[in-house]
């Protein structure tokens, strides 16, 4: 008679990291990446005090489909994982746990690149002053995006050879950024109508007639152009 296979046992994974340790379901979806992440908090801030080295932010949320495409091209490849981890200190942050930390750098990313979304990649200084940032980068460029190793080696050389610049650069951004945000926050708004006009002529030319949306792929979507509209 012959016995019974024993059980095979799972195996365990390769890597895994401090997002094991967290409670957010999208933090736990990339516990196992070969990135070495951080949460957001000062574990992570001294590292790249210490270190010298900015940070990357990584913005996401459990249900978002872009950032399971990234973390599935990008976060689960062993070499891109070794650029980020040689040059970065990398944070995963959720923003369903921190959206107040959300707004304030999405609010950069929408206010110099004119559109925002997630997954939201936004680099930093060491005291966590925004330099570069965007949404979805590809492995390979396309999308009209360069792909995201390519990315990641121009930020780590101009970090290397422009760091004044970059410095001078996050201290100007985060202070104009900051005094925006105050004077919206103060402001009693009063449209103009030809700022309405002007606004439905660049979403005319932004629309897309055959896929629906504004702009280009990837499309994120922006429920405040249709209200705004309306």
């Amino acid at each position: 008679m012959t016995e019974p296979t024993p059980p095979q046992e799972e195996a365990k994974p390769k890597h895994t990291n401090r997002l094991a340790k967290e409670a957010s379901p999208y933090l736990h979806q990339h516990q196992h990446n070969p990135v070495d992440w951080y949460p957001w908090g000062e574990e992570a801030f001294k590292k790249a005090r210490d270190e010298q080295k900015p940070i990357l932010l990584s913005i996401g949320y459990s249900t978002c489909h872009w950032c399971h495409v990234m973390e599935r091209e990008s976060f689960e490849d062993e070499a891109t994982a070794a650029v980020m981890n040689e040059h970065f200190i990398n944070i995963k942050l959720d923003r369903e746990e921190r959206p107040d930390v959300d707004k304030i750098y999405m609010t950069f990313v929408q206010a110099t690149t004119g559109s925002g979304g997630w997954p939201l990649n936004v680099w930093l200084t060491p005291d966590l002053k925004p330099f570069f940032g965007g949404t979805y980068f590809p492995p390979e460029a396309k999308f009209g995006k360069p792909s995201f190793t390519d990315v990641l080696n121009q930020i780590a050389d101009a970090w290397k050879t422009q760091r004044t610049e970059i410095l001078n650069s996050a201290n100007d951004i985060s202070q104009r950024i900051g005094e925006s945000i105050a004077k919206k926050a103060k402001a009693d708004i009063q449209l103009d109508p030809a700022w309405l006009d002007k606004a439905v002529s660049q979403f005319k030319t932004q629309y897309d007639p055959r896929f629906g949306g504004f702009g280009d792929a990837p499309k994120f979507p922006r429920p405040s152009l249709p209200l705004m509209l309306l």
